[in-house]
């Protein structure tokens, strides 16, 4: 019989020394823009009751769901996204704190995809949501955050603005099922222009037809809202275009204009965005490594209805992307490697920590001869070794002289 206690479940991977540093660098950057624009961290737990993840309202299958039952039986998931967990709280334990919530996270998410090869199944995400708050000024705060804390990481992407509802307004004047709508919808996404126009081709030709057949191609600078124009077939897609170019005006003048995408083909599967969507890429990164939106009718599903939008940050693909670009922390290592004579092995200790305890660093030697410490500590590349026996003596290996020393 087959055993795999040596290998990590197909998705998941082991983080060593300095992947570790780069994680924790991230997020410490990630996490110091979001409490300086004034979010407070919450934690979820990693596992949820399914019913949290409603495919209708989350857009997440069933499918790609891990799953497992409690002892009573009830079907339990590990978390697939934050932001309904968060929603789930916010509708709880945080319903009468004063709205709006400035709340942000860092966490994992598990998803199943047993049909892509080389995706991960455990991506660590950061992100914000502001839950309590409508209108122009919250998407712009939201978008500047996120803007602002991909800044304090790279200074290499481009992020891209559309709308939820004008896909939703355009498909609303065709004549298909529920079935053909998520197919356009996830031809658009996947920018599959050959299957999307052999599906269309089969509809009845007609002006919602055709916006259709454009939508996924309505990408680039401020020309794309001039270029949409005509194909608004309804006041409601005209309305909507009409907000999202006042929020690309808005964004320019903050001085966002030289990275900033309009990609009217950004239909995600959450189908719980309602307004505007924004996504962020990076050069040589196949994936978006932020993506947000307005969300104002999820939290209805929790009984606590209230306008929302938020955005993550994945975590992996800013680290890879760092990565890729030469961005290599060096471990650290103890400025000193403490030994303890025999019979002096707790004054070692006690010495070690008034190190720490100063702010120094230091190793604690667990070999058994000061010759093997010191050999030990030449390989490892530290500086010093400290000989704790009747006296305290510190020796620098780089020249082997004594460089101090008290009494124990």
């Amino acid at each position: 019989m087959r055993t795999y206690n040596k290998v990590t479940p197909e998705g998941t991977k082991d983080l060593l020394f300095e992947e570790c540093l780069i994680h924790r660098a991230v997020e410490r950057k990630l996490t110091a823009v979001f409490a300086a624009r004034g979010f407070h961290e919450v934690v979820t737990p990693g596992m949820e009751f399914m019913d949290v993840f409603d495919p209708e309202v989350s857009g997440i299958a069933p499918e790609i769901m891990y799953k497992m039952s409690d002892r009573r039986g009830r079907l339990i998931v590990m978390r697939p996204d934050s932001t309904m967990p968060i929603a789930r709280l916010a509708a709880t334990r945080l319903q009468k704190e004063e709205k709006p919530l400035r709340l942000y996270y860092t966490q994992r998410i598990y998803r199943n995809h047993p049909n892509l090869t080389g995706r991960s199944d455990e991506v660590l995400q950061a992100g914000v949501e502001l839950l309590g708050a409508g209108g122009k000024r919250a998407d712009l705060e939201a978008i500047c955050t996120a803007v602002e804390s991909l800044l304090s990481c790279t200074p290499d992407f481009r992020l891209e603005l559309g709308h939820a509802g004008f896909f939703r307004a355009i498909a609303d004047g065709l004549p298909i099922t529920a079935d053909q709508r998520e197919e356009i919808r996830s031809l658009i996404e996947s920018k599959n222009y050959a299957a999307l126009e052999s599906l269309l081709d089969g509809l009845e030709r007609t002006p919602a037809v055709e916006a259709m057949r454009r939508l996924p191609r309505l990408f680039g600078g401020e020309e794309v809202f001039a270029q949409a124009a005509p194909l608004c077939g309804s006041e409601e897609a005209a309305a909507m275009l009409e907000y999202l170019h006042s929020l690309y005006k808005s964004l320019s003048a903050l001085g966002l204009g030289n990275r900033l995408m309009v990609d009217l083909g950004l239909v995600q599967r959450n189908d719980y965005y309602t307004g505007v969507v924004f996504s962020a890429y990076a050069q040589d990164c196949g994936d978006a490594i932020l993506l947000g939106g307005r969300y104002d009718n999820l939290l209805g599903r929790f009984d606590l209805p209230m306008p929302a939008i938020g955005f993550s940050v994945n975590v992996d693909a800013v680290v890879k992307l760092l990565a890729e670009q030469g961005y290599a922390p060096e471990c650290s290592r103890p400025e000193v490697l403490v030994y303890g004579c025999p019979g002096h092995e707790v004054k070692a200790l006690l010495y070690a920590s008034g190190v720490t305890s100063q702010g120094g660093s230091c190793e604690t030697s667990v070999f058994e001869t000061e010759e093997e410490s010191i050999e030990y500590a030449r390989r490892r590349g530290i500086p010093n070794v400290a000989i704790v026996g009747q006296s305290v003596k510190e020796y620098s290996l780089a020249d082997n002289t004594e460089i101090g020393g008290d009494q124990a």
